[in-house]
């Protein structure tokens, strides 16, 4: 079933249905919107997955997602500081990742 609270829809993925998940996606707004410019192209996700070239979660699967930890890029942005700094982040293989995603931020597959 959906993970929306009150959707009856069942999904064959797990989360949310079709409707739901472009909603929430719509939500979170593209990489662009969300601040991904150049620099995190660039500077960040290079550096990150140099440094981190396997998963820092799950210490297994190779890393092809350089993720801002332990602060979002928003609250680096809030508090000064340059999210496209390598230092502030980690290398995530894709299920983990995922996971995080829909544990940290709105428009993940099943957030909190």
């Amino acid at each position: 079933m959906c993970s929306t609270p009150g959707c009856p829809e069942y999904t064959d993925q797990g989360g949310r249905c079709p409707d739901h998940r472009q909603q929430a996606e719509a939500k979170r707004g593209t990489a662009r919107q969300r601040g991904y410019g150049r620099g995190h192209e660039q500077t960040f996700r290079p550096g990150v997955l140099a440094r981190d070239r396997t998963c820092v979660l799950c210490g297994t699967a190779p890393s092809v997602h350089a993720d801002h930890h332990p602060l979002s890029r928003r609250e680096l942005v809030e508090q000064g500081l340059d999210p496209n700094d390598p230092r502030h982040g980690r290398g995530l293989c894709q299920p983990c990742h995922s996971k995080e995603t829909a544990l940290h931020q709105p428009g993940g597959i099943n957030p909190g």
